[in-house]
């Protein structure tokens, strides 16, 4: 539906600004929104990689045993059929830890390895078992205390309070938390 509803409004749009004499206007704001994405782009892959490289450093330390004991009540509830997998159990706390922090692009590859490998423990391969699915509604709901991707653009767009949002962002990841467990 979308591939039909992007081409139209593009159409549309660029037959008005021919229409109604705005094309070089039209030209101008291509281009920039171009540099504005590439600097936005740059900007953001420094963050990913600060916290990526964090997130690597705080796996081969203790931290990330001391979180995941920290976190293991929580998995132990939510992921029974995981109790006895303590790798499975490292992985999924290392990526809700990653979320928590904000840092959903370093979130991926951990919830990704996770994913597989819960997979590879599913006795029905070709259907998602209860830990998958409570895994992909966690992600879904990305519970955060730092919103680190969202401040950085902020700060990167000029905001003059970037970590203002800080306090919304709690509150809508618990709502979203709690609507898609309830739910479910």
């Amino acid at each position: 539906m979308l591939n039909q509803i992007w081409p139209i409004f593009i159409l549309v749009s660029f037959s008005y600004a021919i229409f109604s004499g705005n094309l070089e206007p039209l030209n101008a704001s291509i281009f920039e929104s171009t540099s504005d994405a590439i600097k936005l782009s740059i900007e953001l892959l420094g963050t990913m990689c600060l916290w990526s490289g964090i997130m690597q450093v705080a796996n081969k330390t203790s931290i990330i045993n001391r979180l995941t004991n920290l976190l293991n009540p929580i998995i132990k509830v939510l992921f029974p059929e995981m109790r006895k997998n303590k790798q499975i159990q490292k992985e999924i706390s290392m990526n809700m830890i990653a979320n928590i922090l904000g840092l959903g692009n370093a979130a991926t590859p951990l919830g990704l390895k996770a994913m597989k490998s819960m997979q590879e423990e599913n006795a029905k391969k070709d259907t998602l078992s209860n830990s998958m699915l409570v895994f992909i509604v966690l992600n879904t709901a990305s519970i955060q205390i730092i919103p680190t991707t969202v401040i950085a653009i902020r700060n990167s767009l000029g905001s003059s309070n970037p970590t203002s949002i800080i306090f919304p962002v709690w509150i809508a990841t618990v709502c979203a938390a709690v609507t898609r467990n309830s739910s479910g």
